[in-house]
């Protein structure tokens, strides 16, 4: 569902792979700070010119995980080839099936829905995991161990109006506030689009356009980044929102919970190239260790540090994985 923001992007892009394929690759910064040993150990037998090329996309949360990618690939023992910050997600999916890169952080909702073609999404995290895992293994791209962090779409309500809301913390629980209480701050894709808003509130129980559910004159339309600070604002109670958005922590906002499954999933998944890992086994259990670790509330706090705080992705990365005891400071 949230393909729609950044894919449309992507397309535009798709030639840009060619450029980028064609014309040689350099990185927008290849700065990571210096770190010292930590739980991850160089791999057992690993040759002394062993690279490990990482790409990401062009957006804070994808560079912070590609720096967190690098950061790991050097505690492992590779020569690191830094290629994050690629503008879209198909030249990145690009480079990585082509092998020249050895592995990205995607997100499985991405891959499913545009990358192998599936028209519906599936909500289940698990579910759609293996089915992304199983069905790309076809194209040489091998998906790791899946982490909790979930990028999708949601409801956020400002925190400081949940009393008078009923204390509510999941979607099923809007059908029971009046209409009065029912409104929303969505962009306009969101609002229009056959999987956005309406069949949200009809799954959940409201009805749009009804004066006893969802009047019209409930729903506003911003731009995507408005949309926070207004919600925050009171212009509505719940306001669409991306659920790793470090402005969600910044603004005190309560995602909701989506409990009957409506948005697809969309975890963050270490994902490799098959030739390489079949050359360098042992990276993608490096790997496995750190998706557990990422979280929802992980990422915002690391997307805040950037968004809000002006902080280098690389710095926030090199912080976090000192906390999680991955590397140290030298």
């Amino acid at each position: 569902m949230r393909i729609g923001k950044r894919i449309k992007a992507a397309a535009l892009l798709a030639s840009a792979g060619v450029v980028l394929t064609g014309c040689g690759l350099a990185t927008a910064t290849a700065y990571v700070p210096p770190a010292g040993p930590g739980s991850i150990q160089v791999l057992p037998d690993l040759p002394e010119n062993a690279t490990m090329t990482v790409t990401s996309k062009n957006y804070t949360e994808q560079l912070i995980l590609g720096k967190i990618a690098v950061l790991a690939g050097q505690a492992a023992g590779f020569k690191i080839n830094d290629l994050t910050n690629v503008p879209g997600s198909q030249p990145a999916r690009e480079l990585l099936k082509s092998g020249q890169a050895s592995m990205m952080w995607e997100y499985t909702g991405t891959a499913w829905m545009t990358y192998l073609g599936h028209e519906d999404g599936i909500a289940d995290q698990q579910e759609m995991w293996e089915s992304v895992r199983d069905q790309d293994a076809g194209n040489g791209v091998i998906w790791g161990e899946r982490a909790p962090l979930n990028n999708t779409y949601a409801m956020a309500v400002r925190t400081e109006a949940l009393p008078k809301l009923g204390n509510i913390t999941k979607l099923s629980q809007l059908k029971d506030l009046s209409p009065k209480d029912l409104t929303f701050c969505v962009d306009a894709e969101f609002n229009s689009r056959s999987d956005g808003l309406n069949p949200m509130l009809e799954l959940y129980g409201l009805k749009r356009g009804a004066a006893d559910s969802v009047p019209d004159s409930n729903v506003g339309l911003y731009d995507t980044g408005a949309i926070y600070s207004a919600t925050d604002a009171g212009a509505c109670n719940f306001g669409e929102v991306f659920t790793t958005d470090g402005r969600i922590k910044a603004l005190d906002l309560t995602v909701l919970e989506d409990d009957l499954g409506y948005f697809p999933a969309y975890n963050v998944v270490p994902v490799f190239n098959g030739k390489f890992l079949e050359q360098y086994p042992g990276i993608d259990k490096v790997f496995a260790k750190i998706s557990p670790l990422l979280t929802d509330q992980e990422m915002q706090s690391m997307n805040l540090e950037v968004d809000v705080h002006g902080e280098e992705p690389a710095d926030v990365a090199f912080k976090w994985m000192v906390k999680e005891g991955f590397i140290s400071e030298p």
